[in-house]
């Protein structure tokens, strides 16, 4: 069974000055981005002057310092937000959740990735030329997989969707946390407003609801983590514009709406179709249920009543 909808609620005891700045989605959303940038320039420096991420590191044990940058500052100021602020179970990351529905995410996402490739072979956009069984795979399943997945389903999914639903309703939660997605990426190589457009509407909306329908993180990460690894790990096509060397030696023609151009499948409309027909699958899961979230001031005008 999902969690209940909204996982925080304002203390009753709470003055009002702590309504509005400590407690209030806004308030919260403030917080965690204030302690997420610190931690990650400290991180950042800590790596940094070790020398571990620098010119001529093994890729190895550079992708072990991309990780700890990836993972520590999202990690550790999710569970102070959770833990200190909100002072609650953190039941959207429930270990005995992970094998079940992190598998599922995984399983989805390759599968999804998988259809995508299908979709452009079969449209002759995609080619194979070879196969490197050599390729150094595990420095792009930790960064590009685990990392993103992880790290970048907390700050999108579990504060600012999270949130922005709690306050506002699913719908502008839909909308903000896709948007916010889709723009985080526009300065990744070669990427374009349509490309920021098409992760805000393919990834964007299909893992918010993911997440909405779940209640769960660990779906929304094992798919984020699994159509990252296939589509550069596996097919050898750019992650969101960061050039990947896979299993599969490959290249695409085509014209750029098709093929997604050098920023990779993510900009393509086959993947923009494939993803948005799982969204509206989820969204009619969702409303059968009846588990959209109205915003925080009709909810208190129907209790009132």
């Amino acid at each position: 069974m999902p969690a209940k909808p909204i996982a925080f609620s304002t203390p009753a005891t709470a003055t009002p000055w702590q309504r509005w700045v400590v407690f209030s989605p806004f308030g919260r959303i403030v917080f965690f981005a204030a302690l997420y940038l610190v931690l990650i320039k400290l991180l950042s420096m800590g790596v940094d002057a070790m020398g571990i991420v620098g010119p001529g590191v093994p890729r190895l044990t550079r992708a072990f310092g991309i990780l700890a940058v990836q993972l520590i500052p999202s990690v550790l100021a999710y569970t102070v937000l959770v833990k200190a602020i909100e002072r609650r179970p953190m039941d959207e990351l429930a270990a005995h959740d992970a094998p079940t529905l992190g598998l599922a995410g995984l399983v989805l996402g390759a599968l999804l990735m998988s259809a995508v490739v299908f979709v452009l072979w079969l449209a002759g956009s995609y080619h194979i030329t070879g196969t490197d069984p050599s390729v150094n795979w595990l420095p792009a399943v930790l960064t590009t997989g685990l990392g993103a997945g992880i790290g970048e389903e907390i700050v999108t999914r579990g504060v600012l969707f999270r949130a922005v639903e709690e306050g506002l309703g699913t719908w502008w939660a839909l909308g903000v946390s896709a948007l916010f997605f889709g723009a985080a990426h526009i300065f990744n190589p070669g990427a374009t407003l349509w490309s920021s457009l098409a992760i805000a509407i393919e990834a964007g909306v299909l893992l918010a609801l993911l997440y909405h329908v779940t209640r769960s993180l660990w779906p929304c990460i094992g798919l984020h983590a699994a159509w990252n690894v296939m589509q550069g790990t596996v097919y050898g096509i750019p992650v969101s514009g960061t050039e990947a060397h896979g299993w599969l030696v490959s290249t695409r023609s085509g014209p750029d709406w098709l093929s997604g151009g050098v920023f990779g499948a993510e900009a393509s409309v086959v993947a923009l179709t494939l993803c948005s027909a799982c969204s509206v699958l989820l969204l009619i899961v969702a409303l059968r249920r009846g588990s959209i979230v109205r915003p925080a001031w009709r909810r208190r005008h129907i209790v009132a009543t």
